[in-house]
């Protein structure tokens, strides 16, 4: 029986800001209960759900010295979906609405986050043989582990996985506040160690002193290695390609199944979605105020509004994507343009754009089962989960050729009648546009067709199951 542990800063149910939550909370239910023991530590925020926080268990506390500092450690228990979790708890460092906030906070709260995590593991009795880290808010767990931690017998033989989620958050701050605040030595903070560009970086930590690194899609993986996607660290990222693979993410197929999905109007599916998907489009045209019409053209949007997902395309030709053919139905915050740009067009054509400037998970599960087409051009993607929701909804994505979008999706061939959605290779706006109006085409024209790339679609399989498989071969040849 092999030990893992997951280390992260946020895990559905409990706390989400992204698709990172998606993945710590989903994988460990995958891996092999036979071979693996996979347990997760996280922080006690105290924006937990209080019914989550009734049922932790106290386990122990001590303190902790974090350079200069003496810090308290409390250490919780909760048994979970058959999946130990573990808690970090420290009102200090964990309180407020949210798990980020400013950066200078952060990077002081999940360095004392990973020192913490190692110390506690002696007295939770769990000593894991992999320690698999995620993102900049762990990376320097693997850092620790090799200087305090690394003398002490109980550590010895634990090998570190680092996956990177995203490579644009990296956890840069100035060299001398990190150094007071981590209590490392001057050695860590040269250009081959956690230094970069004259700061101090978690994330590139996590990549030199991980013993394996994985990144969230294949496609992905190999972007990174160009200054492009590699956000300043290609060069490292190419030095260290040997230790590097790209593993595409699931999505949770029970969370996400059209055919006992609770939040959708009318549940369907592979056989029966000619007939039962079109009733979830007429009953969101109706919750939605928009022209009830079974033959209009619905693209939905789920996404954090901002220029790394493309909106500047959708800007730039907004006025002739919603042509009167069309609805456009948007879900998601972030920048401020956006937002008003969609809630503009929502004024302007109230019947064909519904602007929904918040998050709703029961709205998201509705717009993926009711719209025709899903819109995810993005500047770059490392993995991307809703055109795999889409795919799994019956609803075709139209995506941009990058990262996680050009490993999941195949482009529609009309010659050899293949293809699970439409793609575009460029990131420009007129190549978008055309590939909307070539999807548009295909569904007004060719409906038999279309029918053919739904159901090519729905009969992936994108579940954890094969992913979990891959990370179970790493966790072995480790």
């Amino acid at each position: 029986m092999k030990n893992i542990l997951f280390v992260a800063s946020e895990c559905v149910p409990f706390i989400k800001t992204g698709g990172l939550a998606d993945v710590v909370g989903s994988l460990p239910k995958y891996i092999n209960k036979e071979e693996f023991d996979v347990r997760v530590m996280l922080p006690k925020y105290m924006a937990l759900s209080e019914s989550h926080k009734a049922q932790m268990k106290y386990l122990t506390h001590f303190y902790m010295d974090l350079a200069w500092r003496n810090q308290y450690v409390g250490v919780f228990q909760l048994d979970y979906d058959g999946i130990t979790f573990y808690f970090i708890d420290n009102e200090y460092y964990f309180a407020g609405p949210t798990p980020y906030g400013n950066i200078y906070e952060d990077v002081e709260k999940f360095a004392f986050f990973s020192k913490a995590s190692l110390s506690v593991l002696g007295l939770v009795g769990f000593k894991p043989d992999i320690i698999h880290c995620h993102d900049w808010q762990t990376g320097l767990l693997p850092v620790y582990l090799k200087d305090r931690f690394i003398e002490g017998d109980f550590y010895k033989e634990i090998k570190t996985v680092f996956t990177i989620h995203n490579l644009k958050f990296q956890g840069v701050w100035d060299v001398k506040t990190v150094k007071d605040i981590t209590g490392l030595s001057e050695y860590y903070f040269t250009p081959d160690k956690l230094e970069a560009y004259g700061d101090a970086n978690y994330l590139k930590g996590g990549i030199v002193y991980s013993d394996f690194i994985t990144t969230v899609s294949n496609s992905y993986s190999d972007e990174i290695k160009m200054p492009f996607y590699g956000e300043g660290l290609d060069g490292l990222i190419n030095a260290r390609s040997n230790a590097l693979e790209g593993i595409v993410n699931g999505i949770d197929y029970e969370e996400y199944n059209p055919e006992t999905d609770e939040m959708i109007s009318k549940n369907y599916n592979l056989n029966n979605f000619r007939k039962e998907k079109i009733k979830n489009k007429r009953m969101l045209q109706q919750e939605l105020g928009l022209e009830i019409n079974d033959k209009v053209f619905m693209i939905g949007i789920v996404s954090r509004l901002t220029d790394q997902k493309g909106f500047d395309l959708i800007d730039y030709c907004i006025e002739e994507i919603c042509a009167k053919d069309v609805q456009l139905v948007i879900l998601g915050t972030g920048e401020e343009k956006y937002e008003n740009l969609f809630r503009h067009y929502q004024w302007k054509y109230p019947e064909r754009v519904s602007a929904n400037i918040f998050y709703s998970n029961e709205r998201a599960h509705k717009i993926y089962a009711a719209c025709d087409a899903f819109l995810m051009p993005s500047l770059f993607e490392p993995c991307g989960l809703s055109q795999l929701i889409s795919l799994r909804y019956g609803t075709v994505p139209i995506v941009r050729e990058t990262g996680g979008l050009k490993d999941t999706v195949q482009p529609y061939n009309e010659f050899e009648g293949t293809g699970t959605g439409f793609s575009f290779q460029n990131y420009n706006a007129h190549e978008m546009l055309s590939t909307i109006n070539y999807a548009k085409k295909v569904f007004f024209s060719k409906k038999r067709e279309w029918n053919k790339i739904i159901d090519r679609g729905m009969a992936k399989d994108f579940s954890w199951n094969n992913s979990a498989k891959k990370y179970e071969e790493l966790y072995k040849n480790l």
